[in-house]
């Protein structure tokens, strides 16, 4: 599963973009660098019903923003993604 397909299901699994869900995580102060991935990941589980898998996925936007790895565009595996720019503002408006 791609990177931005992650992102996707959160939508699809909350209702909620992944732009909404990190808004959510930078108010509640979880963009602090002393904040650990375990303590972001039990809020999402408790909060969301999220899995580690889907999770991490936020976490890492919450932490880097929505830039990934080139090493993962335009590779031919399961993970790849079309762009290093994760798309954060749902679904239905993403670009084709």
């Amino acid at each position: 599963m791609s990177f931005q397909a992650y992102l996707d299901a959160v939508e699809t699994k909350t209702g909620k973009t992944p732009r909404e869900i990190v808004d959510l995580a930078k108010a509640k102060g979880f963009d602090d660098p002393k904040i650990k991935a375990g303590e972001i990941l039990e809020w999402l589980k408790a909060d969301f019903g999220l899995g580690r898998g889907h999770g991490m996925a936020i976490v890492h936007v919450i932490k880097n923003g929505p830039e990934i790895d080139a090493k993962h565009v335009g590779t031919s595996g399961v993970h790849r993604d079309e762009s290093t720019m994760l798309w954060l503002d749902g679904i239905a408006s993403k670009p084709r």
